[in-house]
């Protein structure tokens, strides 16, 4: 009886001492819904609904019943699981009116018998972080009928897209976009996500797109390239899609628009072609860097210089529509890419060609601010810039064995521009008073050629992680033009220089590279990969300027101006590089060095130039995931610079003859150190990501420009070492996004961003020569909402504040405030009608030198009509820029400019098109007409 009582009181004491302290129980049972069998072993997990961490977790009994103690007071999930069943997730929380929380009987339904009348309560998750590699899920988004790639992924936390197309992602751009891990009309990512349909994708992948020969020794190699990957649908796979799209506007604005996509297997095949004059001038039409280049005389990153097509506005223009100028293109392309043999074979080419013509004005203001002395500047230019080009590609890789592997990339690229510019410049003193001017008109033919091959073998050898790789890659890249240069050139009130030129270029560049890499596992966890590379360039530069003569033909050869150079070199570099790798962590670390023998030889001096060097370039990283939805990286690189050919040694142009580039022999190479972290985490069950990135670089020994400016405002360039400070960089960069259902699901995010440089450069004003320290900042953030409600609305939009830092130690400080925003939304009406909208809004507010604040509003709108059942046949009324005001300003201040420019753009119009979107894919919408 004493036992029985103590026994009693033992249990009463704890009983009040767990209500006391707030500590609960949770149980239940687990059945199946359709059989009414008891589900033992299912997973039971408690989670606290701030922040999705575990609480409790057991697993229920053979009777499928479970129970959970010692729970205190709080908000919390409760997530229940078992294989091949529906999870079943509920909020509720604990507090001192509820001791015991009784589910009773909680009723799972198998995956492929989900009955209607069952309310499964949950979230799907949206986003899946694999390694590098975050998936997003299109299931958890809103897909509307036709709706394309791009409204997809415009959804995803963290992404931006712009009225162009581009893709921004967790604050860097993407550049490359991959269907079903293939390329896809090369370079182009628009092509994808602006024609591909939203519902025939399976899933979305972003990751840093490493090298080939990365990719397959698993050991990072520093080259990067974020890149977006499409996984389609299995029964997507099979039919074809597509879309013609023509419209005419008002002040004779016209698009047109087709694509045709047949998917058969493992067979691609597409075909697109685009025509007008309304800014659209192709589906990201960008090679700027890639066929012609614009830079003179420039290095590669192991070391290497080469001659590139142009030095002057000679050979400056690419074919790139930027914003300024009526523009009126023609672009095509085809696609075609396959896998047989078992996938042991595959092939994927592309062929693409267009061509486009810009003609327009513009006018810039300039004035130099150096401390007591100010020199304004205005130039009046007229352009008239014409272009074609052709671009063919071609992979095809082969798994000979389980073993080995080859890989060829073979492509190529014609192109002709024909360009005319007429400049007219002024520049005066403080009291506008005369300086100088100048009348040029410059005009260009040119035609380029380019061609490059790469082979990859890579070969797995016996021992595991054992592996040897060989890549060699021949490049040969011509240019020919031929120009006039008129200019008359004033100071002072007489004539400076009057100036009638034919001009002459004939540039070949030849390069043959080999770099082979063998991986040797040291132990389970530490791995090391040796590299050897050998490089050989050959260039030839030949530039001409003739006078004219007597008889009116251009036949005196101008030997100040023309020169003709050979350039050979040989490139060796060694490295190795480790890699460490155990539970959560990976660590690399290593170096390589490329020794370079360089010579120039100047043919009408009758000089030679003869120099070596050895670059550094040393890697580290460290990376540890948390989780597979968490994970953190740090990374360093260093690179030596050498100094540009442009810099030691530059070509004479006599195009501006009041901004001269002297060369300076002496120059010693600089050292950049780059440090990178980033950090990302996604909590399933909140729907919440977070990313964090920033880089921070400084420059030891850099070369610096020393600009010497007489009294006529002719400006002198020249390049030295600067030992006593050091240039720096940096980049930080914020985000935070969620749905928010307290407000109605709606997704909202935070973002914040910092970048700055500090660089120095010498100016000599009137004798007196000044060290000039240019500090530039700029702080942004802003707050991100959207909602998508299936066939009713959506909406999206941006904005946020920036402070932009401009100082000059010689000039004025330009600090000043601005805010940029962005938005977009449609409204579905009855009888299938639409209204869509977006708007850009920017504002520049007033500093210390720019005086008057500018503010921009950019509005379209149209109105639209869908007809059929799938809704793929649409009418549409568009207004372009509604408000009038893209008139084609900018203007800016750094350093000791301040700067502002106008010039021709397009402007309001009203167009009226059609569009009509067709497919018979496998499961897919069928057309109706």
């Amino acid at each position: 009886m004493k036992r029985l009582l103590l026994s009693l009181c033992f249990f009463i004491f704890i009983t009040t001492y767990s209500r006391a302290q707030g500590l609960h129980t949770i149980k239940g049972r687990t059945i199946d819904t359709a059989s009414t069998t008891l589900l033992s072993g299912t997973s039971i997990a408690v989670l606290n609904a701030k922040d999705s961490t575990l609480v409790k977790f057991t697993r229920a009994a053979e009777n499928g019943s479970f129970e959970l103690t010692g729970i205190k007071n709080g908000k919390f999930i409760l997530l229940v699981s078992y294989p091949k069943y529906a999870d079943f997730v509920d909020h509720f929380t604990l507090d001192s009116t509820t001791q015991v929380k009784d589910y009773g009987k909680i009723n799972l339904t198998g995956m492929a018998k989900i009955l209607a009348d069952v309310i499964i309560k949950g979230n799907r998750t949206a986003i899946k972080i694999k390694g590098d590699t975050t998936e997003f899920d299109p299931k958890a988004y809103n897909i509307e009928p036709n709706s394309k790639v791009e409204d997809l992924i415009k959804q995803f936390p963290g992404f931006q897209i712009d009225k162009d197309g581009k893709i921004t992602a967790q604050g860097k751009s993407v550049p490359k976009v991959l269907v079903d891990g293939e390329e896809f009309f090369g370079d182009d990512p628009t092509l994808v996500t602006k024609n591909l349909r939203a519902d025939m994708v399976e899933s979305v992948q972003l990751y840093d797109k490493a090298s080939d020969q990365a990719s397959f020794t698993g050991i990072d190699d520093g080259e990067k390239t974020k890149t977006l990957n499409i996984k389609l649908k299995e029964d997507k796979k099979n039919g074809y899609f597509g879309k013609v799209q023509g419209g005419y506007g008002t002040k004779d604005f016209y698009q047109g628009q087709g694509m045709f996509n047949k998917f058969w297997g493992k067979k691609k095949f597409s075909a697109y072609g685009i025509l007008g004059n309304n800014g659209t001038v192709g589906l990201g039409w960008d090679d700027r860097d890639k066929y012609g280049g614009s830079g003179g005389l420039t290095m590669s990153d192991d070391g290497g210089m080469y001659f590139s097509s142009g030095s002057d506005d000679f050979d400056s223009y690419d074919g790139q529509y930027n914003g300024e100028g009526l523009p009126v293109a023609r672009t095509g392309g085809l696609h075609f890419d396959n896998k047989w043999n078992k996938d042991k074979e595959s092939l994927n080419t592309n062929y693409k060609i267009g061509s486009i013509r810009v003609t327009g004005n513009r006018n810039s203001i300039n004035q130099n601010n150096f401390s007591s002395v100010i020199q304004n500047n205005t130039s009046d230019q007229s352009f008239d810039k014409d272009m074609f080009r052709q671009k063919l590609d071609v992979m095809y890789e082969i798994k000979i064995d389980t073993t080995l592997t080859m890989k060829v990339n073979v492509d190529g690229a014609l192109k002709k521009s024909n360009t005319s510019n007429h400049f007219i410049t002024e520049t005066t003193d403080g009291n506008n008073g005369f300086l100088n001017s100048s009348d040029r008109t410059l005009s260009n033919e040119v035609d380029d050629q380019n061609f490059n091959m790469n082979v990859l073998f890579t070969k797995k050898l016996k021992k595991k992680g054992r592996t040897l790789s060989l890549n060699l890659n021949q490049s040969i890249n011509k240019s020919n033009s031929e120009g006039y240069l008129n200019s008359l050139n004033r100071s002072l009130g007489k004539v400076d220089s009057l100036t009638n030129q034919l001009k002459a270029n004939d540039i070949t560049n030849s390069a043959f590279k080999l770099n082979a890499a063998y991986t040797e596992p040291l132990s389970k966890t530490l791995t090391v990969i040796i590299n050897y590379g050998l490089t050989l360039m050959n260039g030839k530069s030949d530039r001409l300027s003739f006078n004219q003569s007597g008889s009116g033909k251009y036949d005196i050869l101008d030997t100040l101006y023309s020169n003709n150079f050979e350039l050979n070199q040989t490139i060796n570099q060694a490295g190795a590089i480790f890699n460490y790798k155990k539970g959560k962590t990976v660590i690399n670390f290593g170096s390589k060095f490329s020794g370079v023998n360089f010579k120039q030889d100047d043919i009408y001096h009758n000089k030679t130039y003869v120099r070596n060097f050895i670059n550094y370039m040393p890697q580290a990283s460290y990376q540890y995931r948390f989780s597979q939805q968490k994970s953190f990286r740090i990374s360093y690189n260093g690179n030596t610079n050498q100094p540009s050919l442009d810099q030691l040694q530059p070509v004479r142009v006599n195009d501006d003859p009041y901004n001269v580039v002297e060369g300076n022999q002496d120059l010693r190479p600089s050292f950049r150190s780059n440090i990178n972290a980033n950090y990302n985490a996604y909590k399933v069950l909140t729907n919440q990501s977070v990313w964090l990135s920033g880089s921070y670089s400084f420059t030891a020994n850099p070369i610096i420009s020393d600009v010497t400016t007489d009294g006529v405002g002719k400006s002198t360039y020249r390049y030295i070492n600067y030992n006593d400070k050091m240039q720096t960089n940096f980049y930080l960069y914020g985000q935070i996004s969620r749905k928010v259902n307290t407000l109605g699901e709606i997704n909202l995010g935070l973002n914040a961003n910092a970048n700055g440089s500090s660089s120095y450069n010498f100016i000599t004003i009137n004798d007196n020569r000044t060290l000039n320290n240019t500090k530039n900042y700029t702080y942004s953030g802003g707050i991100n909402i959207s909602k998508y409600k299936d066939k009713s609305y959506s909406f999206y939009t941006r904005f946020g504040p920036t402070y932009n830092m401009s100082r000059a130690s010689i000039g004025r400080n330009s600090d000043g405030w601005g805010w940029t925003g962005y938005a977009s939304g449609n409204v579905q009406l009855p009888g299938k009608f639409e209204i869509s909208t977006d708007a850009e809004y920017q504002y520049n507010g007033k500093t210390q030198v720019l005086t008057e604040s500018f503010e921009r509003l950019i509005w379209n709108a149209s109105v639209s009509k869908k007809f059929f059942k799938a809704e793929n046949l649409r009418f549409s009324a568009t207004v372009n820029d509604i408000l009038n005001q893209n008139i084609g300003f900018n203007r800016s201040a750094n350093n000791t400019t301040i700067s502002q420019s106008s010039y021709t753009t397009i402007r309001r119009y009203l167009m009226f098109s059609v569009s009509w979107d067709f497919s018979k894919m496998g499961g897919g919408i069928k057309t109706q007409k």
